[in-house]
């Protein structure tokens, strides 16, 4: 049992899955960040505190809350119980934005059960990946959040996998995000059950061309983003964001939707284009588009564990 008083302090990157072809397999980890303190307690029940993002009562305050509900789910698995627990989040991920935010809170509490169990039981970075899977239902926003850098995940009869990557130095990411949210379950609702043969090769050529441009080739990624498997299905769903993404490729700007959306995901190719596309976007009539000029995390997320005395 992790002893009263021990406390962790998990550290989560945004994410951002499909990278345009590479539908539920892709993920980028991004600079910023949701941070968590957890604390366990000898006052039975959980208590959250909410700072930034979903301060305003959209989060929940107890032990319905997704990340409490993660660590508890995890020491259960491991035969371990606390008394109670005192959680913190501060939170910069945008909720219902495509940045991974579910993701990020799976594995904020599974990193933070990980610190509580340490020395105590062991958590592979295998298992890691299954649990948050279970959770989230598919790896590709879990993964980059848990390892960092660009992952390839895929599903095997032993559970879920990752390859993780690096990305070439020049990459450079812009994420536009709207003040609106699109549901994840009514973007997902919207892609039909089968699709053209000649549309299924156009993606695999394309997927295999982003990883090259991502980790080799920068110059390419304009070609490499192209998708003909969920963006335009998923357009009516989301218009301001189809019309962004149009905007920007015609420029030149290799641009996706992040995730189900709404937010729109640039993959330039130098830094300097970032500045380029957020004029552009900023001049556009009636443009409500935050423009968050980022990096690639590399890290993933971390956890640092203190115990009293």
């Amino acid at each position: 049992m992790p002893p009263v008083g021990r406390s962790v302090h998990v550290r989560v990157p945004a994410t951002s899955a499909n990278l345009g072809p590479g539908f539920d397999t892709l993920g980028l980890a991004l600079s910023l960040y949701d941070e968590l303190d957890v604390t366990v307690s000898s006052t039975p029940g959980v208590r959250v505190e909410v700072h930034g993002v979903g301060e305003d009562g959209s989060v929940a305050t107890d032990g319905s809350n997704l990340v409490a509900a993660v660590i508890l789910d995890v020491l259960a698995r491991k035969g371990a119980q606390v008394p109670g627990l005192d959680l913190v989040a501060n939170n910069s991920i945008p909720h219902g934005r495509g940045l991974g935010s579910s993701g990020a809170a799976i594995v904020a509490g599974i990193m933070a059960a990980r610190g509580l169990l340490d020395g105590l039981v062991e958590l592979p970075s295998s298992e890691l990946l299954a649990i948050a899977t279970d959770f989230e239902g598919h790896p590709d926003n879990v993964a980059p959040a848990l390892f960092g850098g660009l992952t390839i995940a895929w599903l095997e009869p032993t559970g879920p996998q990752y390859k993780k990557l690096n990305v070439h130095r020049g990459v450079s990411p812009v994420v536009f995000v709207p003040a609106h949210t699109v549901p994840t379950k009514l973007a997902r609702s919207l892609q039909p059950a089968n699709v053209p043969h000649e549309d299924a090769v156009f993606n695999v050529s394309r997927s295999a061309l982003l990883i090259a441009a991502l980790i080799q080739s920068p110059e390419l990624l304009l070609a490499a983003t192209e998708d003909k498997l969920h963006q335009n299905y998923r357009a009516a769903a989301m218009p301001d964001t189809d019309a962004l993404v149009h905007l920007l490729r015609r420029a030149g700007f290799p641009a996706v939707v992040s995730g189900a959306g709404p937010s729109v995901l640039v993959l330039c190719e130098r830094p300097a284009d970032r500045l380029r596309a957020a004029e552009l976007v900023a001049a556009e009539p009636g443009a409500e588009w935050r423009a968050l000029m980022l990096a690639v995390d590399f890290k993933g997320a971390t956890v640092v564990t203190r115990d009293l005395g």
